[in-house]
């Protein structure tokens, strides 16, 4: 059964970190761009960033830039997001979602497979 599970949201005060992992079993995530998308209640979703396959190209949204980082270990098939100086303007469920390929993109329409959400709230 191929499942894409992220995990490591929570409650955290403004200025703190989280670490977000997006896991998959039933199938390796080396050939797929992972996306980072997040949907904060009465929003629509928005792009967070993207990590090519290898690793070596990643794209940020303008809001994140320099407080987050995306990274991917393929030999463990998890991909993670590195939440730093967080906002309560951040808080949000976070998803990752797959797209075959590389492609530099935050559309939320050109991913194909997505996971079932992690909540992320930030707020003292």
């Amino acid at each position: 059964q191929l499942q894409l599970v992220e995990s490591g949201g929570g409650l955290v005060q403004p200025g703190g970190s989280l670490r977000l992992s997006c896991a998959a079993s039933g199938f390796t995530l080396d050939k797929y761009t992972i996306g980072w998308f997040r949907q904060a209640p009465g929003k629509g979703r928005e792009g967070v960033s993207c990590i090519s396959p290898s690793g070596t190209y990643t794209k940020y949204t303008d809001s994140v830039k320099g407080r987050f980082t995306s990274s991917r270990d393929n030999a463990k098939n998890t991909v993670s997001l590195q939440l730093n100086s967080l906002k309560p303007e951040d808080t949000a469920v976070y998803y990752c979602a797959l797209l075959l390929g590389w492609r530099n993109t935050l559309r939320a329409g050109e991913y194909a497979y997505w996971g079932q959400g992690t909540q992320v709230t930030v707020s003292s």
